[in-house]
């Protein structure tokens, strides 16, 4: 199968020019350390709690597979400073969603293994990690288990991790009893979609950032992709032996901060380069996903989140080799006039993936300033409010 050319991989550059430097914002340095000292504004933590009240009765999923978004999109609303916006929004996104599953066979925890990734047992799993937060400091739970299930992060497009990750900068801001029980679903939901990518045995260490790894992601032809949701879209890769090798492309033993830039930035970059109305979600996906696990770094163990960042690179990479166009759109991109342009129209789709996306972007590029972030969020924000 022929690769894309090293043109179409860096076709995403072209989008750099499509955003004026006037609306670069400052940068700021990233802590690595827990961020649980921060006040939280009043307005912020009632809109949280009542989002998570409306949200407590519900499953995390609904209509045959999709991620239930609330409890991602409150703490995505609440991050863009529209705490007013959260209850509105969640009380008619709750109108879709279904009951909450309850346990019936309790998770052991020595064979564990043997219940990830079995979806039936979700409320099993819910039980179960409600049961460790109760018991245990959540940094302990959260480190514990990230680093087991980092693996098959992956799993349902990447909204176990996601979720656990909106959850833990919930907590980190104020630790109560609804907040813990977000975390334990946000786990539970990781678990319970457990699912891991084709990767080699050796586990060989790589030498190259995001940026530079890309261009050797082998795309399946278009003729050979499958159908259905993200995770069904994947099922070629376990025919294709160079994805294997994937996983061990990038390096990932210096800090995590600057490779979660690289990452984000590059399937910015791929977003913007490739988004149509077949893949514009999956593709979403490949930058919340990576951005997700710089909420959870400076609450666990370094080589955890090594971990999580290999495995969140092969996954991010996985969607691109199974939603890219077979070759890039370089056409101009609308432009925010700034942040609360931007922020005002991810707001106005009504969408959680626009409230999600545009939040992660904004986000990342406070950290590392580069136009890519904003083109994006602001050609997903057309998009999603298009199709809406």
């Amino acid at each position: 199968m022929r690769r894309p050319s090293r043109r179409q991989f860096l076709g995403h550059a072209v989008a750099a020019a499509f955003l004026s430097p006037g609306l670069a914002m400052k940068g700021t340095v990233m802590s690595e350390k827990p961020q649980s000292s921060q006040a939280e504004n009043p307005r912020a933590a009632e809109a949280m709690d009542a989002a998570l009240t409306v949200l407590s009765k519900t499953g995390p999923e609904y209509h045959g597979g999709l991620s239930n978004h609330g409890p991602m999109a409150s703490d995505a609303l609440i991050a863009l400073d529209r705490p007013e916006a959260v209850v509105p929004w969640v009380e008619r996104y709750r109108r879709s969603l279904m009951d909450h599953p309850t346990g019936t066979n309790p998770i052991d925890p020595v064979s564990f293994r043997e219940a990830l990734g079995d979806y039936r047992r979700v409320g099993d799993w819910i039980a179960f990690f409600r049961g460790r937060v109760d018991e245990n400091p959540w940094p302990a739970v959260l480190s514990d288990w990230c680093g087991k299930m980092a693996p098959g992060l992956s799993a349902a497009a990447f909204h176990g991790l996601i979720r656990t990750g909106h959850a833990v900068r919930s907590l980190a801001h104020r630790d109560e009893p609804a907040r813990r029980l977000e975390l334990a679903e946000g786990l539970a939901y990781w678990a319970a979609r457990y699912s891991k990518l084709p990767e080699t045995a050796s586990r060989a260490q790589g030498r190259r950032r995001p940026s530079e790894a890309i261009a050797s992601v082998e795309v399946v032809a278009p003729s050979r992709r499958g159908h259905g949701n993200i995770v069904e879209r994947l099922a070629p890769l376990d025919l294709m032996p160079s994805f294997a090798q994937v996983a061990d492309s990038i390096d990932t033993t210096g800090e995590a901060s600057p490779v979660i830039s690289d990452m984000t930035e590059t399937f910015a970059g791929v977003f913007l380069a490739h988004a149509s109305p077949d893949n514009t979600i999956a593709l979403v996906h490949a930058v919340t996903g990576p951005s997700a696990v710089r909420l959870l770094a400076p609450h666990v163990e370094l080589p955890v989140t090594r971990e999580m960042l290999r495995y969140s690179w092969q996954a991010a990479s996985a969607i691109y080799a199974t939603s890219a166009l077979p070759a890039p759109d370089t056409s101009p991109k609308p432009q925010p006039k700034d942040r609360a342009d931007l922020v005002d129209r991810a707001l106005s789709t009504g969408d959680e993936h626009a409230f999600k996306f545009t939040e992660a972007c904004l986000r990342e590029h406070a950290l590392n300033p580069k136009p890519v972030y904003l083109a994006a969020a602001s050609e997903a924000v057309r998009r999603l409010g298009s199709s809406g």
